[in-house]
């Protein structure tokens, strides 16, 4: 099939509609080839089906676990544990919309690619093509070969953790839970000081950032594009149908518009739930955010159905589900509604979650040398812990990852993803063209 005619129809398939500049989800995803890639995780599973992406055959031979589904770098990052409800501060995979069931070679291989595609996305904010806020073209790029040393010190540390893992279950129950080396270790201070028990919680907390306080109370801000109030009859119906789950009085309720990248055209709703009136910093902190939102079937399950049975959930149900697995201590408020004929998942929104954009880890010196690297061991790390969490029960998962994973699986592995790196690059700019030829 003609390239051009395979991507209007996945992206239609997934979108509802070809490429479009009416589509704000299109739009976003013309700003770098790594954009397009976080919105567009169903072309990565045609590409698999199809056999355009290859995988090493020995692959398959790992115990299928719980994977993320989308699996790339700005899907890592810091975050509280339990949602709302801790204060323990973790670097975690932090998006868990398209997991399901699967072969854990799906999430290294999108990971393995979205490296290379850091540096696609940080070379074209150099040369002035991509415009990011506060942006130094003084700084350089990351190229090829930290490229190149990153992959392999992801898969080595994954192998690793892995190892550990078979020689002590327990292992399953650590975290990326202190203080970081280099560049990385603003980010977890910045995620600490806006916990609920940190310094900032009443400014740059995810809570602050969203609410402001009246005479009478909290309430969500106004803010064009992205708090919406509800209309009267539309509140009602909302509360109806969520007010059973939430853990508190409700304050409040907005629309929320425009978040993420592969869901960005999803509705979803956040509750502001706690005391009616706090009128102290300490009763402030008894108010967290809860955000219902429509789940739409996960990426992979477009071109793999069949895979497990686990997967026939409802989408909302699935997602919960694998969450609870992956994660070390999930969100406490985690669950799932059938309403107005779609499915919707009921989650707690962390205080603090810090997540990293490809200029965070891929511009600069300190980048250049090592902690561009580093960033990839960390997520090895937590993604073989997620991975061998799929089955609490053994470790059979962990056993069988360290005897899949040879040397020359790990190399063919990672040209697989450097070859394809090459192809997203290219859907981008035919991506690009047709949005600008309408």
């Amino acid at each position: 099939m003609d390239r051009a005619v395979f991507l209007n129809q996945e992206i239609a398939k997934i979108d509802g509609i070809s490429p479009s500049s009416h589509l704000a989800k299109h739009l976003k995803m013309a700003q770098s080839p790594f954009v397009f890639y976080r919105g567009s995780a169903q072309l990565f599973y045609a590409d698999l089906a199809t056999h355009h992406l290859m995988v090493p055959k020995a692959c398959f031979s790992m115990p299928l676990t719980s994977v993320m589904g989308d699996c790339h770098t700005s899907n890592f990052g810091f975050l509280t544990e339990e949602g709302s409800h801790g204060d323990t501060v973790v670097f975690s995979p932090n998006d868990f919309d398209d997991a399901c069931v699967g072969y854990a070679h799906w999430d290294i291989l999108r990971f393995l690619t979205s490296l290379s595609l850091v540096q696609a996305h940080c070379e074209g904010v150099t040369a002035g093509h991509i415009a990011i806020d506060e942006a130094d073209l003084s700084k350089r790029a990351i190229d090829a070969s930290h490229v190149n040393h990153a992959q392999q010190v992801f898969l080595d540390e994954y192998v690793a953790t892995c190892q550990r893992v078979t020689e002590n279950a327990n292992v399953i129950n650590e975290a990326v839970d202190y203080p970081p080396e280099g560049k990385l270790k603003k980010y977890y201070r910045k995620a600490l000081a806006r916990s609920s028990c940190g310094e900032k919680f009443e400014t740059r907390s995810a809570l602050a950032k969203a609410v402001h306080m009246k005479e009478d109370g909290l309430e969500f801000k106004h803010i064009t594009d992205k708090y919406t109030p509800l209309s009267p009859s539309e509140h009602q119906q909302v509360l109806n149908a969520f007010a059973p789950y939430m853990d508190d009085d409700i304050v409040d309720i907005t629309s929320r518009e425009n978040a993420g990248t592969g869901s960005v055209n999803l509705r979803r709703f956040y509750f502001l739930v706690g005391p009616k009136k706090p009128h102290t910093a300490e009763s402030f902190r008894y108010c967290h955010i809860v955000e219902v939102k429509q789940q739409r079937k996960a990426a992979p399950l477009f071109y793999f159905e069949n895979v497990c049975p686990v997967n026939k959930l409802n989408p909302a149900h699935l997602t919960a589900r694998s969450q609870r697995r992956m994660q070390r201590r999930p969100d406490l408020l985690l669950d799932e509604v059938i309403w107005d004929d779609a499915h919707w998942l009921i989650r707690s929104r962390h205080h603090a979650k810090v997540g990293l954009d490809p200029q965070d880890i891929g511009l600069g010196n300190k980048a250049r040398e090592g902690d561009f690297s580093y960033f990839a061991k960390l997520c090895g790390y937590t993604l073989a812990l997620a991975h061998c969490r799929g089955d609490r029960r053994s470790t059979r998962f962990a056993r069988g990852a360290v005897n899949t994973l040879t040397k020359d699986t790990i190399n063919a592995l990672i040209n697989s993803a450097n070859q394809y790196s090459k192809q997203v690059i290219e859907d981008h700019a035919w991506f690009c063209e047709t949005l600008k030829n309408g």
